[in-house]
């Protein structure tokens, strides 16, 4: 005998569809909220830099020597913009090839083994060091030996900052191409360091990018390891190798340390040319991405 108060069908499935309807737009909400809330400090702080650092820009900012004296009003960062192409470039040299060449053994040749366990390990560990330690270990083992702080011994601190993040980020983007990729190249008779060559690294060279992208980020941000190897210069030096230097990292903080109104609107200026720099380095790296990356049509 047929219950009553059954449900019909049809009533069914609108109830069903209504739940589901209104738990997709639940979660939708609290999604978009979530994001507003984790962009809002964000914004805060682009604002904030671009405010008070708008009114430092002109050619001359970015052309003129440092002032000796902090008091003094005006130009420029033309040296601490040199000192951080040059000392993050040699550093992204440096550190790029060794991290993307260890994650290829890592991800295609070490697998499993103790050897690439174990510099998987050191690789996590290296992540959380403090950079402060990454610049006394370059002060002592090499500053201290050469008896000079100079460019270079910088660009060997913020190398050993970036190697880490290379080394995990590229290992994690070689692990999502596709193993059939692989297959089909080792099908039509490559070997397999032209697989890795012409397949595997062209497939991730969106992501290793990406992580490349992050290391120099954070290494042209880092101020600790600069000051404790760089040193300290108001004039032009583009040579790495003679001399101190300096960057836009440590002249926000020598700046930004001081009670002068003159070197806190040069320390705001130097923050927004360096955000502007990392933005700039962010849209090169999209191009080049897009220009080598295989088309997965």
């Amino acid at each position: 005998m047929t219950s009553l108060s059954s449900t019909p069908p049809d009533l069914t499935r609108r109830n069903l569809s209504w739940r589901r309807s209104l738990a997709n737009r639940t979660s939708t909400l609290l999604i978009g909220l979530c994001v507003v809330l984790a962009a809002f400090p964000l914004f805060l702080v682009m604002w904030q830099v671009i405010s008070r650092g708008g009114s430092s820009m002109s050619l001359d900012f970015l052309t003129e020597e440092i002032p000796r004296n902090y008091r003094t009003a005006g130009p420029g960062m033309g040296p601490a913009i040199v000192g951080t192409l040059f000392i993050t470039g040699m550093a992204a040299l440096i550190a790029i090839p060794i991290g993307v060449l260890g994650a290829v053994y890592l991800n295609e040749y070490g697998k499993n083994k103790p050897l690439a366990r174990f510099i998987r390990t050191m690789a996590d560990v290296m992540t959380g060091v403090p950079s402060i330690m990454m610049g006394l270990f370059i002060y002592v083992s090499y500053v201290i030996v050469i008896g000079e702080q100079i460019g270079f011994a910088g660009s060997l601190a913020l190398a050993c900052l970036m190697l880490p993040i290379v080394i995990r980020s590229t290992e994690e983007m070689l692990r999502l191409v596709p193993d059939e990729l692989r297959q089909a190249s080792a099908g039509l008779g490559a070997r397999k360091w032209r697989t890795i060559m012409t397949v595997v690294l062209p497939s991730a060279s969106s992501g290793i990018t990406s992580g490349a992208l992050l290391a120099i980020a954070r290494a042209a941000g880092e101020t600790a390891p600069i000051i404790v190897t760089v040193g300290l210069t108001y004039i032009y030096k583009p040579d790495l190798f003679y001399g101190q230097n300096t960057n836009l990292a440590a002249q926000i903080f020598r700046n930004a340390s001081q009670p002068f109104a003159a070197s806190q609107e040069r320390a705001w200026g130097a923050a927004l040319t360096l955000m502007g720099l990392v933005f700039l380095f962010t849209i090169i790296s999209r191009i080049i991405a897009s220009r080598f990356a295989i088309d997965k049509r």
